[in-house]
């Protein structure tokens, strides 16, 4: 296997924000999804996809070229009794294949992170390493695919072969609400997930876009441009835009059921 930082997963079920859910009201498996990042971190399911992360790992970008990258999946990130859910496509290979915290330490995740600061979903607006000091406060951030894939394009077959750790990411969530889809991908891998939980969607299949909004008896699903450059750098994404969304996904959980039982420390 490419080298890769040694040692504890990167944050995961620790990357909650002090005060979340001490009392215990809100659920959440912080033992369970630990135990979920180390087989997921261990996974060697897609052949090609091992293959890309590893090469990568080795070869490395120029300016990345002195460190130690990843290499390996990348498990979810944020508190474990999260309400609010963000789905990514996959991490990028100089970012989440180098760094091993998804969204952290490209341009997509400096996007992202500050939205979630800026939302009160995150302690700081940088995400640079997996020791930056980055709390996520009801929110986790997830990819629909753990390992960086080949010209950032997954297969059906390795989209569906990782699709079983969300659902079980969600499950062991105790009880999340709200799923912000980065992306059309990240939006059918949802429908998927809420397949696999035993929601019912509407046939035919509701459509992404950006501000797209559909709500089931478990969850609600959020469509938001993917904080790409190509997005971001084009204007087809703005601040404002995805600021819009995350506030959508707080309103909505902080209306669900038992909503009243979140900490405020």
């Amino acid at each position: 296997m490419a080298g890769g930082a040694r040692g504890s997963a990167p944050g995961g079920a620790r990357g909650g924000a002090p005060g979340g859910a001490r009392d215990g009201t809100r659920g959440g498996s912080p033992d369970g999804l630990e135990a979920l990042e180390r087989e997921v971190i261990g996974c060697r399911r897609c052949p090609r996809l091992v293959a890309w992360r590893e090469e990568v790992a080795r070869t490395r970008r120029a300016a990345f070229a002195s460190e130690e990258y990843w290499g390996r999946p990348v498990p979810g990130f944020g508190d474990p009794a999260a309400r609010v859910v963000v789905l990514g496509l996959a991490p990028a290979a100089h970012g989440g294949n180098r760094t091993g915290r998804v969204f952290t330490g490209d341009r997509s995740g400096d996007w992202l992170v500050a939205a979630l600061y800026r939302a009160g979903l995150a302690n700081q607006p940088t995400s640079r390493s997996r020791d930056d000091g980055l709390r996520l406060r009801d929110c986790r951030v997830v990819a629909a695919v753990r390992c960086a894939p080949p010209a950032n394009r997954p297969t059906p077959a390795e989209r569906d072969a990782c699709l079983p750790y969300a659902v079980r990411e969600l499950e062991l969530l105790g009880q999340p609400r709200v799923v912000v889809c980065l992306g059309a991908f990240a939006w059918d891998a949802a429908l998927r997930i809420l397949a696999a939980l035993g929601c019912a969607t509407p046939r035919p299949r509701r459509r992404f876009g950006h501000g797209a909004e559909l709500a089931t008896e478990r969850l609600t699903l959020l469509g938001c441009f993917h904080p790409s450059q190509q997005n971001t750098f084009t204007g087809k994404l703005t601040e404002p835009m995805l600021d819009a969304v995350l506030a959508r996904a707080t309103e909505l959980a902080a209306a669900a059921p038992g909503a009243s039982d979140q900490p405020s420390g």
